[in-house]
């Protein structure tokens, strides 16, 4: 199936570009960030280095390339001719580095020493990751025996997410608007939906053109944050923890909520269960635990393009450590440090190590900086993508900055990533992206600092616990990553980017994602038999650290089975495949063909493509458009007095085609005049009678008129 095969041509193409840029890839896990020997396979950070080198650039030329053959060729379907012209030149791409970076290596000796095998632990590991991650997507979306079935707990961003998938694969968005609030720009990150919908355009089934990338990122992200806790620790039982509390949240929700539960009555409340629990706004919308990676599937693989520049710039963060750390004890062996001499002692290296930060030439000079270009073509290409990760990983890239070794490859990488986000914002979207603004609080009650503060401990519970212990009494870089990994947290609580507050959420999932390391660093030296900072019996303290991962994890695994239980088939939406709504807007509908109907949400309208006038307000109020004008237009349009009015409006609003149906006729915001309307239109198409009738007007086509 031409689908897989642009999925391989992905895979090649990044395999290509990784191992002829980033030959030291290869060699990445072989030791910590502070230089000690640790031996991670080479592919469990190669292997998604090559998916998302492959994807993000792929998926952009393809789109471009559409976008320049329908905008400036007048290609009346252009994605075909896209599919055919990039796939074998990025194909021959891929082999052609693949073929240079094989020859450039021969013979290298250290290529052949590289780690490749995986230890049982991993390998338990990968397999128990990839299970619970197909789980998720195909529990949430799948088709059975022609029935497309969507989870009752993502069917409510679905609507727009199908809406964009199938304006592509069904449609032709071309220059691309929003599927629910047709006719104007673009603001919604939509590049991800577009890789979908070009993969069932090549003939991928739905499902599989949805779950596959999604189970991809998701699992990429999963295996690039285990590799960097190991990195960061060198212990891989660090990496399994942090990804366990990555997957399973920390929150004294759980406990809250069996406090609410009557005597005699846990057991079956608990089995009863299958609302999120919710004590902090939205929190009953799933937006902290697992359910987000499946109603957000454009997430993860955002997320593991961040991880991937975390694992490149690192090393430059700890090659200054290293370097301050070598003066101290150069400084320290020529000082006496007895007594008040060392307070003086240490005022005295402050000037050393200030030269050493911010006036040797290492701490500007660049040392790679073909590779720094290449990042910030990635990290600039997840704008469309998902731009709140390009946010947060270019802030926490700032900060890792200014206490780094070779800060001119971070100004590359910065630069060329604010470029191309520009240069996307100028193509996409009719004046600014975002609206930055001083926002203080996030979703708490109280917007005040100990008013945060609440609804943190609220909402992560012991986890602040180990950060804050950590802060206190950690050593080191990693101290200082408490606070880079806490930078999206700030971001969240600091800024407000649209009129919706609550999309932040995103920042606070990526800090914490990050900031699970530090708990997991403490619970795995608990582990140890020479524990050091604590003393005791080592099977009590394996029991304390056993009780402490159940604490930091019951809540995420309870929401898990809530997960579970919402999605099960007999709760799910369900759509037929061969809907015969469905097939006729894909038949007779293009993305230039706006659609008059009433406030759809994910219906077979949406599935076959269709571009909404004024879909669910929701949707076009969070990116920012102006609903409220539309709003006014939907109830004009449909209960115009008169052809000539009806007319009149029809042509200011470009609508081509009105749908009236039983939730048109019974809303209450305005009275359809269908009596006008079919006086004024051709109906095209019409199914059901009396309440249940479905009719679809062509505006083209007037009354007796040829």
């Amino acid at each position: 199936m031409i689908g897989f095969l642009y999925l391989a041509i992905a895979g090649l193409f990044g395999y290509g570009i990784c191992e002829f840029f980033f030959p030291g890839l290869r060699l990445t896990g072989e030791k910590t960030f502070d230089g000690k020997e640790l031996k991670l396979s080479r592919y469990l950070i190669a292997v998604p280095a090559w998916g998302v080198a492959g994807l993000i650039p792929l998926t952009w030329a393809t789109y471009l390339l559409a976008y320049v053959l329908k905008v400036s060729g007048g290609q009346e379907y252009p994605l075909g001719m896209a599919n055919a012209v990039v796939m074998p030149v990025f194909g021959l791409l891929g082999v052609l580095l693949s073929f240079l970076s094989y020859h450039k290596e021969k013979g290298n000796e250290q290529k052949l020493t590289v780690a490749t095998k995986l230890t049982i632990g991993e390998i338990v590991f990968l397999c128990a990751t990839a299970a619970l991650v197909i789980r998720m997507m195909f529990l949430t979306f799948f088709v059975s025996k022609g029935t497309l079935y969507v989870g009752l707990s993502v069917f409510s961003d679905f609507a727009p997410h199908l809406g964009m998938i199938r304006s592509f694969s069904y449609g032709n968005n071309f220059p691309t608007s929003y599927s629910h609030f047709a006719g104007e720009d673009i603001r919604y990150h939509f590049l991800f939906q577009f890789l979908v919908g070009n993969l069932e355009f090549l003939g991928m089934r739905l499902d599989f053109a949805f779950n596959i990338p999604s189970i991809f990122g998701m699992l990429s992200t999963c295996v690039l944050l285990y590799a960097l806790a190991a990195r960061l620790t060198g212990k891989r039982v660090i990496g399994y923890l942090t990804t366990l509390f990555f997957l399973f949240r920390s929150s004294p929700s759980f406990f809250r909520y069996l406090a609410t539960l009557p005597k005699g009555g846990v057991i079956k409340g608990l089995n009863e269960q299958t609302e999120f629990i919710s004590f902090t706004q939205n929190e009953g919308w799933g937006f902290w635990n697992l359910n987000v990676y499946c109603n957000q599937r454009h997430l993860a693989l955002a997320l593991a393009a961040m991880l991937l520049a975390l694992h490149f710039f690192l090393p430059y963060l700890y090659a200054m450590g290293d370097k301050l750390k070598k003066l101290g004890i150069k400084q320290e062996s020529r000082e006496s440090e007895n007594g008040p001499e060392k307070i003086k002692n240490a005022i005295s290296r402050f000037p050393v190590y200030v030269k050493e930060l911010f006036f040797s030439k290492g701490a500007f000079l660049t040392l790679h900086p073909l590779q720094a270009l290449l990042l910030g073509v990635l990290l600039g290409g997840l704008a469309f993508f998902n731009g709140s990760v390009l946010i947060a990983t270019c802030a926490m890239l700032f900060f890792m900055a200014a206490f780094s070794d070779r800060r001119l490859d971070y100004l590359i990488t910065a630069m060329v990533a604010l470029a191309l986000s520009l240069l996307e914002s100028r193509l996409f979207v009719e004046g600014a992206v975002v609206s930055p603004k001083y926002y203080f609080g996030f979703l708490a009650d109280n917007k005040t600092f100990f008013g945060a503060v609440d609804y943190m401990v609220q909402l992560w519970g012991i986890l602040l616990v180990f950060l804050a212990g950590y802060l206190l009494l950690g050593t080191g870089i990693k101290r200082y990553l408490v606070f880079v990994f806490s930078v999206p947290l700030l971001l969240a609580f600091t800024l407000s980017l649209t009129v919706d507050i609550g999309v932040n959420h995103k920042f606070v999932i990526m800090a914490e994602m990050l900031l699970s390391v530090f708990p997991a660093i403490v619970i795995a030296k608990l582990m140890e038999r020479d524990c050091g900072f604590l003393s005791g019996r080592l099977w009590m303290r394996r029991v304390a650290a056993a009780v402490l991962i159940v604490l930091l994890t019951i809540t995420g695994i309870f929401e898990y089975v809530i997960v579970e239980r919402r999605n099960q088939k007999e709760n799910n939406l369900t759509f037929r495949m061969d809907d015969p709504v469905t097939l006729w807007l894909k038949e007779n509908a293009d993305s230039d063909d706006i659609i008059l109907s009433s406030w759809y949400h994910l219906h077979r309208v949406v599935l076959g493509g269709g571009m909404l006038y004024y879909g669910w307000p929701y949707y076009a109020w969070s990116a920012g458009y102006d609903t409220q004008y539309r709003e006014r237009m939907v109830a004009s349009m449909f209960s115009a007095s008169s052809p000539e009015r009806l007319s009149k409006l029809i042509s200011e609003n470009n609508i081509r085609y009105i749908i009236v149906d039983r939730d048109a006729r019974e809303n209450d915001s305005y009275l359809v005049r269908e009596d006008v309307i079919s006086a004024t239109y051709e109906a095209v198409y019409t199914e059901g009678e009396n309440e249940w009738k479905f009719t679809i007007y062509d505006t083209t086509k007037r009354v007796g008129k040829e």
